[in-house]
């Protein structure tokens, strides 16, 4: 199982990864992720993998990862 972490030290709320994996994650007012399931890392399903690996790579400030 893969989940999408947000490291909250580096994160900057620049809100790309919302607009990348929407089905995973949403954006506070600030920008910010906001999990949709409310799990702190959300589990990633198997058809959204690219994506969510293509919003960690796309991160400026490298603050997402999969676990």
């Amino acid at each position: 199982m893969t989940r999408l972490h947000v490291d909250w030290t580096r994160c900057d709320g620049h809100g790309a990864c919302a607009e990348l994996v929407p089905e995973l994650l949403a954006s506070d007012e600030w920008g910010f992720p906001l999990s949709r399931t409310g799990e702190r890392d959300p589990e990633v399903p198997v058809s959204l993998e690219e994506h969510a690996d293509h919003a960690v790579r796309s991160c400026p400030l490298m603050a997402l990862r999969l676990v």
